[in-house]
């Protein structure tokens, strides 16, 4: 399979993703994932594992589900998903790490690809057993069936054995994308860990042989020895913009009132003062968040304020409790401190997506528009920022131009068909008398591209 069919299969997958109702575009925890996933990337290309073909003809985005299972997998064509379950039982940033640069390795390494080449050898072997089998079954029924479940058996053995090993390299490979990008070694032993506890409640009881990951015991002792090998590193100081966005993982995947009522409660737990200060930090981020979900405004802000003197003198932290107390402004409906509480100067894709959406609610419609031109012209696969332009449009009454920005947020998501049904109610729109010409241009321009894309997928099937 070549990089291009590769990316084809990848695309209809998340074409899929996109639709999933467990899909969240949250710009907080899809800049931080993000700020990681690159610099594994930069990792990845220094070290020779990410070739130039891949690298331009791969997606290499990362989709985040609201799904509270502890798992991350890898698609095809450079596609990532992750879900917040994972994200909320990560200790440190590393652990994050160590998993995307795992599934990172396996796109890289073009480990699907080799499994359905695998699969195809495989093809020969059964049809070999199911011939011997029908020619045995004339003369011994039970020589014939051994025959067909042998071979079975067979073929299901190698491949089991050839996806243990596909782990292991990932394992392997991710581990020096991890190093090399400067994280600590030491995420990998503690997500394995986590991962090894987590599957007691599910684990199967499977042999080794019968399994398609080797032992998590097997990859914590394979890891382990290689932070032997390597120079003693000190401790890493508290994280507590990582601790925030476990926090912000917690709440935002949807756990249920009960449990929201448990985040809230947590600060004022008698252990509470006992937890280091990036705990408390997120503790309280969670408690906060948590408050306002639930509508108890008053109290959202009482945690904000305890949460302030615990992130003084560290910037990253700080912001992040900006734009929290911004987000809260804008649940609460106090638009204008919505935006007076976030950096003006911030240039930052969250900080501009929270200012356009209270701009976009208080009637300055025309600001918002401003700063969302500027986003989509530099990232045109933002779907989110091309919705909150095509709301900025309609608030103005340029029907047209929100028209062509909801198709275009509809390609960001690769839902080509919905795309291209708007931009033809656009094209009868310029045809009843709208005098827009330049948009009108730009809209044909962008239907017979998306037209262009409808045709391939017609034919991939």
């Amino acid at each position: 399979m070549n990089t291009s069919a590769e990316r084809k299969m990848g695309q209809k997958i998340a074409r899929e993703l996109f639709r999933d109702p467990d899909y969240i575009e949250d710009p907080v925890l899809d800049e931080y994932v993000l700020d990681i996933w690159k610099r594994l990337l930069a990792a990845a290309r220094q070290r020779g594992e990410l070739t130039p073909e891949m690298d331009e003809r791969f997606a290499w985005e990362v989709l985040l589900g609201k799904d509270r299972t502890i798992n991350a997998f890898a698609l095809p064509g450079g596609w990532l998903g992750l879900h917040l379950g994972l994200i909320s039982v990560t200790a440190t940033r590393d652990e994050l790490a160590s998993v995307l640069a795992h599934e990172l390795s396996h796109v890289t390494q073009r480990h699907i690809s080799r499994l359905m080449a695998q699969e195809a050898k495989q093809a020969p072997l059964m049809l070999a057993a199911m011939i011997l089998g029908a020619i045995a079954m004339s003369k011994s029924a039970d020589a014939g069936n051994a025959l067909l479940i042998g071979g079975q058996a067979l073929a299901t053995q190698n491949s089991l054995n050839f996806s243990r090993d596909m782990e292991r390299e990932a394992d392997r490979v991710g581990y020096g994308v991890l190093t090399q990008a400067g994280f600590e070694p030491q995420g990998f032993v503690g997500m394995f860990e986590k991962l090894q506890a987590a599957s007691r409640l599910s684990d199967s009881g499977n042999f080794p042989y019968l399994r398609t990951h080797p032992m998590t015991t097997e990859r914590i002792a394979e890891a382990q020895s290689r932070l032997q090998l390597g120079a003693p590193r000190p401790a890493p100081p508290p994280d507590l913009v990582h601790t925030m966005m476990m926090g912000r993982a917690r709440v935002l995947s949807n756990p249920g009132v009960d449990v929201l009522r448990g985040y809230v409660s947590e600060p004022g737990s008698g252990s509470f003062n006992s937890l280091g200060r990036a705990r408390q930090a997120g503790s309280l981020y969670s408690a906060a968040l948590a408050h306002a979900k639930l509508r108890d405004f008053p109290q959202a802000h009482a945690a904000l304020a305890r949460l302030g003197p615990l992130v003084a003198g560290d910037a990253p932290a700080a912001r992040q409790v900006s734009l929290l107390a911004s987000e809260i402004a804008f649940q609460e409906g106090d638009l204008s401190q919505a935006v007076q509480v976030i950096d003006k100067a911030a240039k930052a894709r969250p900080e501009l997506i929270y200012v356009a959406q209270a701009q976009i609610k208080s009637g300055r419609a025309a600001d918002a528009a401003q700063l969302l031109q500027t986003q989509v012209a530099v990232s045109p696969r933002d779907a989110q920022a091309w919705l909150l332009l095509s709301s900025a449009y309609s608030a103005q009454g340029l029907t047209l131009r929100a028209i062509r920005a909801d198709a275009e947020a509809r390609v960001a998501q690769l839902d080509y068909q919905a795309a291209m049904d708007r931009f033809r109610a656009a094209q009868d729109l310029v045809r009843k008398g709208n005098a827009d010409h330049i948009e009108a241009s730009i809209i044909d321009s962008r239907a017979r591209a998306v037209d262009s894309l409808l045709r391939e997928q017609a034919l991939e099937r």
